[in-house]
């Protein structure tokens, strides 16, 4: 029998690689917790400024517009602060320095609950391949919590140590907890729709793909809309 993600943490760091990135994982969930009074926090590691396939684009303005695509989404989630990495996109290669700022973040946030990509998840089907930016900030997300954040030997300068509760990992193809999001599905749609520099015109065809990809996670445990997540119980 499925088994459902009930109730809302105090406190929520949401990690993840590009500025939509958030939204379109986890943004149904986000937007449920937010409602329920959790503090939700996003952090975004790479600036999303190769996020065009416009050969003519100029990298800085696409920076520029996304985090205004950002902020905007968040207010539709109800995100309480967004806290910005600046990496370039594809060249989050300093493994040790992302880390270091990820712990000093979880140790400055103090999140119940952590929600990051499953990099353990690469191919899905035979026509996508996970985006080695998504890999890269799950692993290293991961080493961040357990065991770094809450050792004090681990980046002593990073300030006091804090042990993360709980892992939801989003992405999976190992789903073990799902969350019903369907009273937050438009939510989740309308903060998709506000990252104009990917989706283009948010027409009904958004709304449509986005219902779908909640409705396939909710045919398999019987609700209209979910997200699923592989849970690593870290207490």
């Amino acid at each position: 029998m499925a088994e459902f993600v009930t109730g809302a943490p105090a406190t929520v760091l949401a990690i993840y690689a590009h500025p939509d990135d958030p939204d379109v994982s986890a943004g149904g969930t986000l937007a449920q917790w937010a409602a329920a009074g959790s503090a939700v926090h996003v952090c975004i590691c790479a600036d999303g400024d190769k996020g065009s396939l416009d050969p003519a684009g100029v990298p800085s303005q696409l920076v520029a517009r996304r985090r205004e695509e950002v902020v905007a989404s968040g207010a539709v989630l109800g995100v309480k602060a967004h806290h910005w990495l600046g990496f370039r996109d594809g060249e989050l290669d300093d493994e040790r320095g992302l880390i270091a700022r990820l712990v000093a973040l979880v140790r400055a946030v103090r999140p119940d609950v952590v929600v990051t990509p499953d990099p353990t998840a690469v191919f899905f089907g035979q026509h996508y391949v996970n985006h080695r930016d998504h890999r890269v900030v799950g692993w290293a997300a991961l080493d961040a919590v357990s065991p770094a954040a809450g050792n004090p030997h681990y980046f002593p300068d990073a300030g006091p140590p804090h042990r993360v509760g709980l892992l939801y990992l989003s992405g999976t193809l190992e789903a073990d907890v799902w969350v019903d999001i369907t009273e937050t599905i438009e939510v989740k749609a309308a903060a998709i729709a506000c990252h104009y520099s990917q989706v283009g015109d948010n027409g009904e065809w958004l709304r449509r793909a986005v219902r779908q990809r909640a409705e396939e996670a909710g045919r398999q445990v019987m609700v209209p809309f979910a997200e699923g997540y592989r849970r690593v119980q870290l207490e």
